[in-house]
């Protein structure tokens, strides 16, 4: 009998816990259950929506290449841009149209562009990089060249070689000769050890050292 009454005082015991704590462990339990499926959906359509981007940005490098005016990558790339702007390729995208702005001579739709590109992408990374570097150019060729200076000027880049290269056309373009030489020179020292001067940077340290010595020479 005293057995039976301790099994009874169990199941008691038992229920009394489970009045208390039974309805938050099962909501725990739902909750861990929830999480889980959660994280796994969530992961499928990440990897469902960087595939369409994918699939997207192709067919918008196809209709680019298969037809002159652009229009149908335009469209696709403007489509990457709006559904799929937190991946590389709506960056990427960006980039083509900018490129496509400049060749339609029209540098403001560029920089909008470049600047959403920037915007965009994670800091340092190559395509901030390069978007920041295409945008220095641009604001050049509206004859912003102080503003795309600091640009370059203020930019941890890889690309120095790059870098320099656009300071010293930018440069040149005021007329400041020296100055211009100057980022040419330290363009040829950024290239990797071994590596050749290419023949347009050659050319311009060339042309330009000449006339440099040229201008010292008559001023002394």
């Amino acid at each position: 009998m005293e057995s039976y009454r301790t099994e009874e005082e169990q199941v008691e015991a038992l229920k009394r816990w489970w009045k208390e704590n039974g309805r938050s462990t099962m909501v725990g339990v739902v909750l861990a259950l929830g999480l889980g499926f959660g994280w796994q959906a969530w992961q499928k359509n990440q990897e469902t929506a960087a595939q369409n981007a994918s699939n997207l940005y192709q067919q918008m490098l196809q209709a680019l290449s298969a037809e002159e005016t652009g229009t149908i990558g335009r469209q696709i790339a403007t489509e990457l841009k709006d559904s799929h702007r937190g991946t590389v390729y709506a960056q990427f995208a960006a980039l083509h149209l900018a490129r496509l702005a400049v060749n339609d001579g029209q540098p403001q739709v560029a920089e909008q562009e470049l600047r959403w590109t920037l915007a965009m992408a994670d800091e340092g990374d190559d395509v901030h990089q390069v978007a920041q570097l295409r945008l220095a150019r641009v604001l050049a060729a509206q004859e912003k060249e102080e503003e795309a200076l600091a640009l370059l000027a203020g930019a941890n880049t890889d690309f120095i070689a790059s870098y320099a290269i656009a300071r010293g056309d930018i440069l040149l373009a005021q007329g400041r000769e020296a100055d211009a030489l100057a980022a040419y020179e330290s363009a040829a020292a950024a290239l990797e050890e071994g590596a050749p001067v290419p023949q347009t940077l050659q050319d311009k340290l060339e042309y330009l050292g000449a006339r440099v010595d040229t201008t010292v020479a008559e001023a002394s």
